[in-house]
């Protein structure tokens, strides 16, 4: 039989916590010198599902941990607590990351939110943690608007009082035992990680408070008090509380800090994860706050109950039989995870505990006790209840599959779902019922009836859905709108567990149009006579249908043709039409706006479908209105200029510079490594290209020389760990700024003074004023340079409020018969952003050296 008893060591009191590192050292040193490679585990490996229903059944304790961003989570810890104690773990984190930058694709903004959510969801399965955000919705309160300085700035921006507010109801909702930022509040922090952290020692208090948002009491939820807060120590000098989370573990077959790895992986978005070795690790805490008494003990758990055992030394004298009760449950929990990996004996005594919690539930509601101590048992025993039932279900091994006829649905649509169920186990499950879980308003029938369901025996039950005409469209941070509950009796103990649709459910319109520019701009100085846009029309309609697509422009506009009519004979079927704009030659700068419709099936949509799928996250929808976003300025461009442009991957500034009108060629592989690049007079490098496009750093070389015989290079920026060479990357020395908080100006409005206003930079082909830095977005620039060689100039300087300016944000030197720029601030928002500025400013920098 596999060995686990250091899994089985049981956290009680400081003296057997102590055993239980002793133990897992010693493990940890034999398995640092040899391979895992037991004769046990090459008979049987370990039953990792199993086991992940049973080990929290150890422990009563619940503990939450607090950040900004998905990839906050401190996941080596939470993996320690979760997998290796059983603790009932989540992660709160505040928004979905819409302010982030993408390393696997290009969506930014709400699409780059669903990635970074769905990375989460993903990657807190691998440490059993749950994930929860305070941002509810797209475009929400709690939104990541980019990097900040100022936890102050931070809570004005995100509305203090919806966070708050959310926050504290979490806690009361989810009534963690222990909480943790993942951040300290200091100046070497992002402004968003200081701001959880600062709520969060704010709710210590404020969550056991009756005054503080009493609304939420009259909806039926307690006053929690969290019993200790904890603060990721600055230094183990620092710490009041270290603890060893290196070690192996035989389930995983890995260390928690490796487990911890897997899941960044992840967050793939946002280039995170490493490999990391099985070695000694500590997380080092300091107690901030605590409300109960530690005995002078500084273990993490001190003065918190671990299990019902020490609960039950809490109750009053005069409550000696449900004392004796408690620990007895205590004992039937440790048994469970002692039955491991016998299935059989988990099931038979799962429920038989859960039996036992369900009457314990009732004595404890009719005791005398104090109301806070009885609201804290009460609340262990449900969670207890749920975790008996995974345990009961997983070793139950019912094989649950459900699958809907479509994962895209329709108003007004009728589609079946089918559920197959298994019994791979050897215990006759009673009364094995399915409930299709629907929104209100959603018919489901069925002909299934409760059944037994024998050891070997397989079950097949279909589900009609009609989907009403008022049905609300699919939202990505919704819950699923079709979902299998599955319950079944077994020796009087009843269980349900609520089990996913394959794929994502979602209820789409009849059709939807992407355009194509979806941003558009008009130049005031020679109007354009057309400007084509072309319209990607989609039918997510069940079946054959008619579509008549139309543009809606604004007063002055000519649109051709008027609308076009397609055909579908399918559902997913795309067809593209073209149309033609023509704006008012006399058109004024500013705003604009151009709907685009679909009419089919007698009802008419305006919606594009951001269809965001991914290998480790699976696929996704994100609905949003059918416009071009237009905007109206003046833009001088030098109509010879002939531009290549190396894309990344990660921005758009070429489709958008093409779509202005400029001569821009994207160069392949193949133009970097053999085609004759003297024929452009300027190659832009897109925004960390040098991570995404090994082919660019291999023929470096060829464009330091394309520069030296007298060409104009512009590179935007990078990382320090992007393929940069310090060294040789640029003509010169350039050393890319780290830490990154350090090398950044995050106010959007900061003063920009030029240091060489006659520069042809500043003038050539526009006249750069002062406006041209107004309304921006997110931030100026990031990834400042902190070193470059004398010969680079420099040309801005800003900064942050209250912080030195930094002179690196535009840098260009003379090399050979060209020039080399290279630039940190941030034109690719600009100019994705519709930001008139930015695309005056970006077109002077790639013109420099063809003034006429």
């Amino acid at each position: 039989m596999f060995n686990i008893s250091q899994q089985n060591a049981k956290m009680k009191g400081v003296t057997k916590m102590r055993k239980y590192f002793i133990g897992l050292l010693s493990l940890l040193l034999v398995v640092s010198m040899l391979p895992f490679s037991s004769s046990a585990a090459q008979t049987q490996e370990p039953d990792v599902d199993l086991w992940n229903a049973v080990k929290p059944l150890d422990t009563t304790v619940t503990f939450l941990n607090t950040g900004a961003h998905p990839d906050d989570e401190r996941s080596d810890f939470l993996a320690y607590l979760s997998r290796g104690l059983g603790v009932k773990t989540a992660s709160m984190i505040a928004n979905r990351g819409e302010g982030g930058q993408n390393e696997i694709g290009n969506e930014l903004g709400n699409g780059l939110g669903i990635i970074r959510s769905r990375e989460m969801i993903e990657a807190a399965k691998i440490t059993g943690v749950t994930a929860y955000h305070l941002s509810e919705t797209t475009n929400d309160a709690i939104y990541d608007f980019g990097f900040s300085k100022s936890p102050d700035e931070t809570l004005e921006k995100w509305d203090k009082d919806i966070a708050y507010e959310r926050l504290i109801r979490f806690i009361r909702t989810y009534q963690p035992d222990i909480v943790m930022p993942s951040f300290r509040n200091s100046p070497t922090q992002h402004g968003h990680h200081r701001a959880m952290e600062i709520l969060s020692e704010k709710a210590f208090e404020d969550a056991a408070d009756p005054s503080v948002y009493p609304e939420q009491l009259k909806e039926g939820l307690s006053i929690w008090q969290i019993k200790k807060l904890f603060l990721p120590a600055e230094s183990k000098d620092t710490a009041t509380t270290s603890i060893e989370i290196g070690m192996y573990d035989p389930i995983y077959q890995m260390s928690y800090p490796q487990l911890g790895e897997a899941s960044r992986y992840m967050h793939k978005s946002q280039g995170m994860g490493s490999d990391v070795p099985v070695a000694p690790r500590q997380t080092h805490l300091e107690l901030l706050y605590s409300a109960v008494d530690t005995n002078n003990s500084n273990e993490l758990f001190a003065g918190v109950p671990y299990d019902f055992a020490a609960w039950a030394k809490t109750l009053p004298k005069n409550e000696n039989s449900l004392s004796v009760q408690y620990t007895k449950l205590q004992d039937q929990l440790e048994s469970i995870i002692d039955s491991y990996p016998d299935r059989d004996a988990v099931f038979t005594q799962s429920q038989k505990a859960l039996k036992d919690v369900l009457r314990l539930q009732t004595k404890t509601e009719s005791a005398k006790l104090d109301d806070e101590l009885k609201a804290d048992l009460l609340h262990k025993l449900s969670l207890k209840e749920e975790q008996l039932k995974t345990a009961s279900f997983v070793s139950s091994s019912l094989d649950v599959k459900a699958e809907a006829e479509s994962t895209v649905l329709t108003k007004g649509q009728d589609t079946t779902v089918t559920v197959t169920l298994k019994n791979n186990g050897s215990q006759k499950l009673e009364h094995l019922n399915v409930e299709l879980l629907a929104p209100e308003g959603w018919t489901i029938t069925s002909k299934a009836k409760d059944a037994d369901l024998a050891p070997g025996k397989t079950a097949s039950l279909t589900f009609n859905v009609a989907v009403p005409e008022d049905a609300e469209f699919y939202h990505a941070y919704k819950e699923p709108v079709l979902q299998a509950k599955v319950s079944y009796k077994n020796k009087g103990a009843s269980v349900e567990q609520v089990k996913q649709i394959e794929g994502t459910i979602a209820v789409l319109p009849d059709a939807a149009v992407t355009l194509n520019p979806e941003d558009i701009i008009v130049n005031t100085a020679n109007v354009q006579d057309e400007i084509p846009v072309k319209a990607k029309v989609k039918n997510y309609f069940n079946g054959a249908t008619q579509a008549i697509v139309s543009l809606k422009a604004p007063e002055g506009w000519e649109v051709a043709p008027k609308s076009v009519t397609v055909d579908f004979s399918a559902q997913f079927e795309e067809k593209e039409v073209a149309f033609t704009l023509s704006p008012p030659k006399g058109i004024q700068s500013g705003d604009f706006k151009i709907d685009a419709e679909v009419a089919v099936n007698g009802k008419t949509f305006n919606s594009t479908i951001q269809e965001i799928s991914y290998d480790h996250i699976g696929t996704f929808y994100y609905q949003y209105p059918a416009q071009v976003n237009g905007v109206a300025f003046e833009l001088l461009t030098n109509d010879n200029l002939k531009v290549g442009y190396i894309d990344s991957g990660f921005d758009l500034v070429a489709d958008y510079l093409s779509n202005a009108g400029m001569n821009i060629t994207k160069l392949t592989e193949a133009d970097l490594a053999t085609a004759d690049l003297s024929q452009y007079d300027t190659i832009v490098v897109g925004i960390r290209a040098y991570l995404s496009r090994a082919d660019l750093i291999a023929n470096n070389a060829r464009l330091l020389k394309y520069v030296e015989d007298g060409g104009h290079l512009v590179v935007q920026y990078h990382k320090p760990n992007d393929g940069w060479n310090k060294d040789t990357t640029a003509p010169y020395p350039l050393t890319i700024g780290n830490v990154s908080i350090k090398w950044r100006v995050t106010d959007e409005d900061a003063k920009v003074n030029v240091l060489q206003p006659e520069s042809p930079l500043f003038n050539y082909p526009n006249k750069i004023t002062d406006s041209d830095w107004d309304n921006w977005i997110q931030e100026r620039g990031l990834y400042y340079p902190m070193a470059w060689a004398p010969e680079y100039q420099t040309f801005v300087s800003m900064a942050d409020p209250g912080e030195d300016a930094f002179d690196g944000g535009i840098l260009m030197a003379n090399y050979g018969k060209g020039t080399y720029l290279y630039t940190n601030l941030v034109f690719y928002r600009q100019i994705q952003g519709q930001v008139p500025g930015g695309y005056r400013i970006f077109t002077n920098l790639i013109s420099y050296g063809s003034e006429e």
